[in-house]
């Protein structure tokens, strides 16, 4: 018994693995940090973008203004695509790789492939994706954010008025706060989601006419 027990909890087995001062458990999830940053890697980098993008517009001799006005967008916009803060949308993205005569893929990558380079096609639609996300977000943490606010307002407002005192100061000021902060809250979100609403269309309309001058 007394070598079965030696051998059970010896150098080799597994429990003198789990004891050690680095566990199995810990070993896999740095294994997996490690999988996860190298894919990461992969995908698009903004910085990079950004950095890319301003040596194109370099090499065109062209300032901030002059290509915001050729886009028709404002010089601010450019600026935050360079900094790597915000992405082109995808119509506009098209226009700069037809102008820069480089390809989207390119853009996306931040650098110039070399001729011998063979991109896979499916690293490219991961950077498309991941670009159309980039944008997808602000959308959606904002619209989120809004209707967390709205729905806190109301709980307030139900909770007072289910004490009966939506009628008795100081509640009632409270109530009429929480109500006119849910509307505002409400109209502020319509008013956001209907100016990206308009925002997509016109960047689809744009979008159908850079592909035709592509073909």
């Amino acid at each position: 018994m007394l070598f079965g027990r030696k051998e059970i909890f010896g150098p080799d087995s597994i429990f003198y693995k789990k004891s050690s001062s680095q566990p199995v458990s810990c070993t896999i999830r740095e294994k997996n940090v490690t999988l996860e940053g190298e894919r990461r890697k992969k995908h698009m980098d903004q910085q990079k973008v950004g950095r890319f993008l301003k040596v194109l517009r370099s090499e065109k001799d062209l300032t901030q203004a002059e290509l915001a006005e050729r886009l028709g967008v404002s010089n601010r916009s450019i600026s935050r695509w360079e900094n790597g803060v915000t992405m082109p949308d995808f119509d506009l993205l098209i226009e700069l790789a037809k102008y820069y005569e480089v390809e989207i893929g390119e853009i996306l990558d931040g650098e110039r492939k070399d001729d011998n380079m063979d991109k896979k096609t499916e690293e490219l639609m991961l950077k498309i994706a991941d670009y159309n996300n980039v944008e997808k977000s602000f959308f959606s943490k904002r619209m989120c954010a809004m209707f967390i606010v709205a729905i806190v307002g109301m709980v307030i407002y139900a909770g007072v008025d289910m004490m009966g005192l939506a009628y008795v100061q100081p509640y009632e000021a409270i109530v009429n706060a929480a109500l006119g902060f849910v509307m505002g809250t409400l109209l502020t979100g319509l008013l956001y989601a209907s100016r990206y609403i308009v925002k997509a269309k016109a960047a689809k309309m744009r979008l159908a006419k850079a592909l035709r001058g592509l073909k």
